[in-house]
């Protein structure tokens, strides 16, 4: 009977040891650069460089980890009352290293490579986050999850934001295809390529982007090449000023846009910002592009 204990005992704290070992255990993921980032356990105070970034990690159950954020992190809520380590410009180095960090999220293309080779320096682990396609808002969601040890939020957050995006698809992605030109500013004007998440957002609603085959991402280009392109509907962004917009294109009456009234504005930061607030954007998009085909003859 004493042997019997006695074995009992030692497999309990076999069984324990074990447990602490995979509590402790490192925990690898890749980034969106293809990196390998690892953490001996789950970071307890994160750094975002950007406020997409920001909005990943409350969105992954990891906000009460985040020690400090980028000027314009303003969602959810609580973010804004977090201490702002600098814009795209600056990076306060000395403000960052006393927030004490142990892990950095960083925009690779939102930060410049000035910027990205102090943080570098610094010797501390670098997550990559630059999602380019819907779904890659949902990994970054589960990947941000495990470095976080918020899995059970992440898995969760997921799971939901995949669902609303299939539930979208489904209702509008083989709709009859609307060409769109997407103006993201107007002095001088911009608009997004194919390989930015804005052309799969329309893409989703039955949506071309006029203006996917470009190679720069956000390039610049003519009055006299969006006439050409002749788009059937113009979106871009909300403007508080009352100036300016879409509201350029209005004396262009013979741009099929302007002659069906399908100049549509709306909350931009909903479709550029990649987090799975996205999924609100596309739900307004796809009405907007719903509209234009109803102005068809």
């Amino acid at each position: 009977m004493r042997a019997t204990r006695k074995l009992a005992v030692t497999l309990l704290a076999l069984a324990g040891a074990a447990g602490q070992g995979a509590a402790h255990a490192a925990i690898t993921v890749q980034d969106d650069a293809g990196n390998r980032v690892t953490l001996a356990a789950p970071a307890q105070r994160v750094v975002s460089t950007a406020p997409h970034i920001t909005e990943l990690l409350f969105a992954a159950g990891g906000g009460a980890r985040v020690a400090g954020v980028m000027n314009y992190s303003d969602y959810p809520e609580a973010a804004k009352r977090l201490p702002v380590i600098g814009s795209d410009a600056q990076i306060d180095m000395e403000r960052l290293l006393a927030l004490k960090p142990d892990l950095l999220v960083v925009w690779q293309t939102g930060n410049t490579e000035r910027q990205l080779a102090q943080l570098k320096s610094l010797g501390i682990p670098i997550f990559y986050s630059e999602p380019k396609k819907l779904d890659d808002i949902a990994t970054s969601l589960t990947r941000l999850g495990q470095l976080l040890g918020t899995d059970a939020a992440a898995q969760s957050a997921a799971r939901d934001y995949r669902q609303k995006i299939a539930s979208l698809s489904a209702g509008y992605a083989q709709r009859a295809p609307v060409r769109v030109f997407y103006q993201i500013w107007e002095k001088p004007l911009y608009t997004l390529n194919g390989e930015h998440i804005v052309s799969d957002a329309l893409r989703v609603c039955g949506g071309r982007n006029v203006f996917a085959g470009l190679k720069v991402t956000a390039p610049s280009v003519s009055t006299e090449a969006v006439l050409q392109e002749n788009p059937e509907a113009i979106i871009g962004g909300e403007r508080h000023d009352g100036e300016g917009g879409i509201n350029i294109w209005r004396p262009y009456k013979s741009l099929l846009a302007v002659q069906r009234d399908n100049l549509f504005m709306l909350d931009s930061e909903l479709l550029v910002r990649a987090t799975p607030r996205i999924a609100d954007g596309i739900a307004v998009l796809c009405e907007k592009l719903e509209s234009a085909r109803r102005h068809r003859p």
